[in-house]
This record gives C-alpha cells, sequence and structure tokens, in this order.
C-alpha cells in the first residue's frame, strides 16, 4: 500500500463515488480521472466548516490587545481574513490542475526532495493547529462544565479531550468522503447555534464603549493585520490544494478560487466583527479570552444554552481539527513515511494527543504561546507561499504529474535557488518579529536594530513585519529568476522511465 501511495499513479478504486463509511485509500498518489468528482461550489463545504468556529469571536479581543480602534480593527480583520484566504483560492487552483496534494504540488518549485524543508514546516503548522484546536475544546467543556455546576476540574479535561480527540482522528483516519460529509453537517449545525448566540449575547454589546475606543499607530495597525493573516488563511495556504485535486480537470479556476476564498471567509467575517463588539464592550472579557478564548464567552449565556454553546464550539474546532490531522497525514507521506495514509493520520493523531495534555495540564499560559506559534511558523510558510504563487501564476500547462515522483524528472532533486529563498526569507522574516510573552522566543527581532526601527523596545518591535517581508521575498525572487527555468520544464520531453518512488 505504501508504494502505491508514494508512485505517481492512482489507487485502484473505479469510478468516482462517495463512500464516507470506507477508509480512504487515496495518499499523495495522484487522482485520476475517473476518481475526480464535484463542482467547484463544493468547496464551500469543508472550508465554512472548518472556519465557523467560535474562535472567531475571540478574535476581536485579540487584535483589539494592538491597541487599536474598533474602526481600524475592523477594517484590519477584515482585509487579513479576505487577502490571506484569497492566498489559499490561488494555491487551489494548482490542485485540480496536478491531481495531488499541496505538499506534493510543492515538489514543482522545489524538486522532489528538495521540497522536504517546506514540508517539515507544513506539517509542524498543521500538527501545531490541530493541537490548539483540541486544547481549546478541551478547556472550552470544561468551562462550560464547570459553569452547570458539573465540575470542571481535571477529571471532566480528560473526559473531554478523550472525546474531541477521539472524534478528530477517526475523521482524519477515514479520509476524504467521510470529512466532506462531516463538515457538511458541522456547517448546518454549527451555521444555526452560532447565530442563536449572537441573538442572544447582543445585548451585551454597548456601542458607546466601543466607539470610544482610542486609535492607534500604524505600527499597531501591521501588527493587528498580521496576526490575522496567520490565525487565518496562512495557516491553511499549505494544504489548499488537498482538497481541490478531487475537482475535474474542466472545473473553473475562478470557480476554484472563488469558493475556496468564499467559503473560508464568510463565517469568520461576522464571527470576528461580533466579537470586536463584545470585547470592546467589556475589558474583563477580553482579559479572560486570553486565557480561555472559547470557553470565557460561556459567562455571557444563560444556563439553559450552555449545552448547546458546548456543541457548538467543540463541533466548530472539530471541523478545522478533522482538516489539519488528515493535511498532516498527507504532509508525512510527502517526507518519505512508507506507511498508509490512514497510519500516518494516527500517527499526528498522537503528536495531538501529546501536545493537548502538555498544555492543558502542564505548561497554561495559553495565548502568549499561540501568538508565539503562530508568528514563527508563519513566517516560513508565508515564504514558501511567496514561491508557491509565484510558480503558479508562472505556469502555462498542467504538472507531468507522474514526474513529480521522480528526483530524475523535468522537476529535479533538489533546487537550490528557490530552498535559499525560503531560507532567507525566514532569516529574515524572523529577525522582524518578536513575542514577549513566549521565553522560548526570545532571541528572535534580531534586525529590528540595524535596520533602523527601534530595536526589540521600538514602536516596530510588535508590528510583525517579518511575515509580510518573508512572503515578499518568496514571490518576488521566484518572479524574478524562475520564468526561464519554469519555460524550460514545460516543453522539456516526458520521462520515459516509470516513476520512482518519492
Amino acid at each position: 500500500m505504501a508504494d502505491v501511495q508514494d508512485a505517481g499513479v492512482a489507487v485502484p478504486g473505479g469510478a468516482a463515488g462517495s463512500h464516507p463509511l470506507q477508509i480512504e485509500m487515496n495518499g499523495i498518489n495522484v487522482i485520476t480521472d475517473p476518481q475526480r468528482k464535484g463542482r467547484p461550489r463544493d468547496l464551500f463545504w469543508p472550508w465554512f466548516a472548518a472556519n465557523v468556529s467560535v474562535l472567531g469571536l475571540s478574535y476581536g479581543s485579540f487584535v483589539l490587545g494592538f491597541g487599536i480602534s474598533f474602526w481600524q480593527a475592523l477594517w484590519v480583520g477584515v482585509a487579513g481574513i479576505v487577502i490571506s484566504f484569497l492566498l489559499c483560492g490561488f494555491v487551489a487552483i494548482a490542485g485540480k490542475r496536478g491531481s495531488t496534494p499541496t505538499m506534493v504540488l510543492s515538489r514543482a518549485p522545489f524538486g522532489v526532495r528538495g521540497n522536504k524543508l517546506p514540508t517539515v514546516i507544513s506539517w509542524l503548522l498543521t500538527v501545531g493547529w490541530e493541537t490548539v484546536l483540541m486544547i481549546l475544546a478541551t478547556l472550552a467543556i470544561a468551562t462550560v462544565f464547570a459553569h452547570l455546576g458539573w465540575g470542571g476540574g481535571t477529571a471532566t479535561k480528560v473526559i473531554a479531550m478523550i472525546v474531541v480527540v477521539a472524534l478528530t482522528i477517526f475523521g482524519g483516519v477515514m479520509g476524504f468522503d467521510l470529512i466532506m460529509r462531516m463538515q457538511t453537517v458541522i456547517t448546518i449545525v454549527t451555521g444555526v447555534l452560532t447565530v442563536m448566540f449572537i441573538v442572544l449575547v447582543a445585548g451585551k454589546i454597548h456601542w458607546s464603549t466601543v466607539s470610544a475606543l482610542p486609535g492607534g499607530s500604524v505600527e499597531s495597525l501591521i501588527g493587528g493585520l498580521v496576526f490575522m493573516m496567520t490565525g487565518f488563511g496562512l495557516g491553511w495556504v499549505n494544504v489548499a490544494a488537498d482538497y481541490s485535486r478531487y475537482l475535474p480537470r474542466r472545473s473553473s479556476s475562478a470557480g476554484v478560487a472563488g469558493w475556496t476564498t468564499f467559503g473560508s471567509s464568510v463565517a469568520p467575517i461576522f464571527l470576528f466583527v461580533f466579537g470586536l463588539l463584545l470585547a470592546g464592550s467589556s475589558k474583563g472579557l477580553s482579559g479572560s479570552i486570553a486565557n480561555d478564548p472559547v470557553g470565557a464567552l460561556a459567562v455571557l449565556l444563560p444556563t439553559w444554552f450552555l449545552v448547546p454553546f458546548a456543541i457548538v464550539a467543540v463541533l466548530g474546532l472539530i471541523g478545522g481539527a478533522v482538516l489539519d490531522i488528515y493535511s498532516s497525514g498527507l504532509a508525512l507521506l510527502s517526507l518519505g513515511l512508507r506507511v498508509p495514509r490512514y497510519v500516518a493520520a494516527l500517527i499526528d493523531g498522537t503528536v495531538m494527543t501529546v501536545g493537548t495534555i502538555y498544555v492543558v495540564f502542564v505548561a497554561g499560559n495559553f495565548f502568549g504561546q499561540f501568538e508565539g506559534f503562530l508568528i514563527t511558523l508563519g513566517v516560513p510558510i508565508a515564504a514558501w507561499c511567496g514561491v508557491m504563487l509565484a510558480d503558479i501564476a508562472l505556469r502555462r500547462r498542467d504538472y507531468s504529474e507522474a514526474e513529480l515522483y521522480n528526483p530524475d524528472g523535468r522537476y529535479g532533486d533538489v533546487r537550490w535557488f528557490p530552498v535559499g529563498v525560503v531560507i532567507v526569507g525566514t532569516a529574515v522574516g524572523w529577525g522582524l518579529v518578536t513575542n514577549t510573552l513566549a521565553s522560548w522566543l526570545s532571541w528572535q527581532g534580531y534586525l529590528l536594530g540595524p535596520f533602523g526601527l527601534g530595536g526589540k523596545a521600538g514602536a516596530w518591535a510588535f508590528a510583525n513585519l517579518g511575515v509580510l517581508v518573508a512572503l515578499a521575498i518568496g514571490f518576488v525572487a521566484t518572479s524574478a529568476f524562475s520564468r526561464p527555468a519554469i519555460r524550460a520544464e514545460e516543453v522539456a520531453p516526458p520521462l520515459e522511465a516509470a516513476a520512482a518512488p518519492a
């Protein structure tokens, strides 16, 4: 099975059809035409369900924490959500053009083995995100149970963690068809219950307090924008083609990009705006959100709605985690792990469980670690994204799919220029970001002084310019210097030898 998944051939399965209760046999192999199904609008369901989580409400508090006004936060937040998910939409186009997961398509610019560097980064990001979502779900259930008087201590957290982790791993192991079915159900249930939540807590909003929030500096605005981009689209861009790869080749590229962007953005925008109004109305609520971003919202609700709130909170978080564990398993296979896809998902589930146990029962201080995680991995993934977007834009033909698995093919073994671009972009980017709440990141920001930005204590210290700079370095360098290499690849004769294992 592993050999088949590693090769650029299809896993036998006949014509396309939905089999949600069968374990998906496809791994990182090519999805052939008979297996392709659906339309671009079908992408709405997984992307909406993955981002309808009530965690989106808490981002209102996070962004106001940069010291900006409501109107500034509104524009920064909406721009960060839409722009970052638009990047996902562009990457998703490569999925239907190349029929393979995102981190296999990434072999085109980086080389078959040169792509291991960005794949490791992608794996860390997806495993990190699925762990974060499990942490939030566990804490949310414990908080709700405490408010109900059912106990919110260690025993409750252990049981809650077992339940949410089991559901997430089950979805990731079963694969694409079950995930698509789960996400449709999650979308409907969480959508209805989230509207009920908004209606119930709307009376907690005090516009006079919100509108009186003082404005912030340009540096603070940029910091908020970068935080929103890393918290939303840049956390998904490395997996954006994992679902579009199942669409027929004739599918509209504009439709793929549009439905990915729309499905991803619409719920976070509404949740974020409402979260801004809530957080801006209460400093106490904002402070509580930093420690328990989802559970803190439960204090606003009447007792009778606490159980439905727990359902909507957990389902929304699981919706995102299921996509992450599925894609993190594909990343492991792309790295060369020779096991079936579902085994890779189980391995990632184990890592996720250990990380959840550590944060929930040992570490504490959730927000500081969360922000540090987002920004630190946001820098290299932004550099990779810049390279990938430019590479996609420069290509005029579909990928030679079999050669994505063979280092002797047109895409080569290690392409040092794109690899170097990511390394340089990351080195520069980390020198322009800081995070004082996570002590293990105190080494960052080493370029703020030499670049005349006031050092680690200056006004630009928390603008996190490094993410935007890394994205720009990746895109500009690839656009400027990779065109001849891509044109040569596209006119190269097909490789006659059979595709070698990745």
